[in-house]
């Protein structure tokens, strides 16, 4: 594969191998469990909960609100499933139409349990607004849940209003928790756990050049788990720690987290996002030109910045969105129609949420740009998309 023409950084973002390799070299010479009280096990654990702070330290957090998953989804679903501790199954879930499926689904689940789950649709533009969700709360609310980037439009998604929002509406009433999906927003756009309101939120390492199969659970006060086991992570998150995956996403987390004191230079500094941004706005622009495609939603514009640079999600007249993507493949580009855990389903429930038409939902696809996106890979990814969708628009 020509990692050049790579455009499906929102499924899998291409791994850094030098962090790797450094993270595998650490993770070997410490052998024992983190969980042992010998004098290897206690070497470690030194070594586990450096990564811990390490980690800490970008997201501008504690280390004790630091704790490593095994990724996105399981990240995700702690928060919600704590709920199942309660004695009684009842109350009212609030998520976004927009959720990725490890919120959606797991959220549907609960409703067997006996919760009430809300739906709140976003605007046209694919955007939750502070005031559908505070106008969707109910003295019942137990838990929102809105994403920080959306993995199928790039929307940015006003997480710092919305937090304020729910905590303005509930004054002096019980506060529902607030978790934010972060996953596609890291190595994206800035992203500041920190912020008041916001009490949990989600990171998979392979979504910034990390491996598979291990992420981060930020939780501002302790929740009670729904799953027990040995008690690891402070009984948050049982089962034996992953060494290895953890020094993996401090170091991807360090490198590749976007903010400003970012070093000069790297993936992450200002300077760099600010490149990148430029180079998806002339794209959208060369491809907004085509006559037969629609940028979706249809009111973003090239340089919009209610949008992350990462994601653009088009739609192409006569083209199924299955069938682009095969006829890249073919040509040696590599996009997506959208979320990889749903590639096997016809369904478009974000489109579909933002009211898009079945027929245009059916043909969008989704290009996702990264730091290691170059200029001239952009302009011959321009190039072959021009020319599979004229030969279906002859």
């Amino acid at each position: 594969m020509n990692r050049e023409h790579y455009f499906d950084w929102a499924a899998t973002a291409l791994p850094d191998e030098d962090i790797l390799r450094e993270a595998l070299e650490e993770s070997l010479k410490y052998g024992a469990n983190p969980s042992s009280v010998h004098g290897a096990g206690t070497e470690a654990r030194t070594a586990f909960e450096n990564a811990r702070k390490r980690c800490a330290a970008v997201l501008c957090v504690k280390p004790e609100q630091v704790y490593f998953t095994g990724g996105g989804t399981e990240g995700d679903q702690i928060p919600l499933l704590s709920l199942l501790q309660r004695p009684n199954h009842n109350g009212t879930i609030i998520i976004s139409a927009i959720e990725h499926p490890a919120v959606r689904e797991q959220a549907l689940a609960l409703k067997n349990c006996g919760y009430k789950i809300i739906q709140v649709r976003p605007d046209k533009n694919g955007i939750i607004t502070a005031e559908a969700v505070t106008a969707a709360l109910t003295d019942d609310t137990l838990l929102v849940s809105v994403m920080a980037v959306n993995n199928e439009t790039g929307a940015i998604q006003p997480i710092y209003a919305i937090a304020d929002a729910i905590t303005a509406a509930t004054k002096g009433k019980r506060r529902p928790k607030f978790h934010v999906d972060a996953v596609q927003a890291f190595g994206k756009t800035a992203v500041n756990l920190s912020h008041p309101g916001i009490d949990s939120a989600a990171l998979s390492t392979h979504k910034i050049c990390g491996p598979r199969g291990c992420g981060l659970l930020y939780v501002r006060d302790r929740i009670e788990p729904f799953l027990k086991g040995g008690g690891q992570e402070k009984g948050l998150r049982s089962g034996t720690e992953n060494l290895f995956g953890a020094l993996a996403t401090a170091a991807c987390l360090e490198r590749y987290a976007i903010r400003e004191n970012a070093p000069e230079g790297s993936p992450a500094h200002p300077a760099a996002v600010s490149a990148l941004t430029e180079n998806t706005a002339r794209f959208i622009e060369s491809l907004a030109a085509l006559p037969y495609v629609q940028i979706l939603p249809s009111t973003r514009e090239a340089r919009d910045d209610r949008f992350s640079y990462a994601v653009v999600q088009a739609s192409f007249k006569n083209i199924p969105g299955q069938v682009m993507v095969r006829a890249l493949s073919e040509k040696g580009f590599y996009i997506s129609t959208g979320s990889a855990c749903s590639a096997s389903k016809n369904s478009r429930p974000v489109l579909e949420a933002m009211g898009i038409s079945s027929e245009v939902g059916q043909n969008a696809v989704r290009f996702s740009f990264s730091s290691h996106t170059t200029e001239t890979a952009t302009s011959e990814l321009l190039a072959a998309v021009t020319e599979v969708a004229e030969l279906f628009n002859r």
